[in-house]
């Protein structure tokens, strides 16, 4: 879909990431671009020691993919389109979610300890934010 004001909620996929096991040696999980992401990463930034009660997020991007995880702890994921939201909890570190842009998305509810690990498919511009979210339902009724 290349016209972001048309994504809906359900769009956004949820992946499982590649993931070895061995009982001697734990887990690992494996994401390599070209592979198990729908685009390349140009950005990795991670949230950790969230007070409780915060919120994150609270943005939609025009253009930018997101890939998020919980490699830590657990999160609610809110995802909005403008016309359905839908809310997914994040708490395993092998499962992810592919934010795709025209998504609002907030994130709440994070465990002790929560680490949110995200890939995006862009560097950072703000120009690319959608920060307000009567600006955002603007641009999703735009033509």
């Amino acid at each position: 879909m290349s016209d972001s004001r048309q994504t809906r909620v359900h769009d956004c996929d949820i992946l499982e990431l590649d993931r070895h096991h061995s009982l001697r040696k734990g887990n690992l999980s494996v994401v390599e671009n070209g592979g198990s992401l729908p685009f390349d990463v140009r950005r990795v930034f991670y949230l950790y020691d969230v007070p409780a009660g915060s919120a994150r997020g609270g943005h939609a991007h025009r253009s930018t993919h997101q890939v998020i995880v919980a490699v830590a702890g657990s999160f609610s994921l809110l995802l909005d389109d403008g016309i359905v939201k839908r809310t997914i909890v994040l708490n395993r570190p092998y499962m992810a979610i592919h934010v795709r842009p025209g998504i609002w998305n907030e994130l709440y509810d994070f465990s002790s300890g929560a680490v949110v690990l995200v890939l995006a498919s862009d560097r950072y511009d703000e120009s690319e934010y959608i920060r307000k979210y009567k600006d955002f339902m603007s641009f999703k009724k735009a033509k």
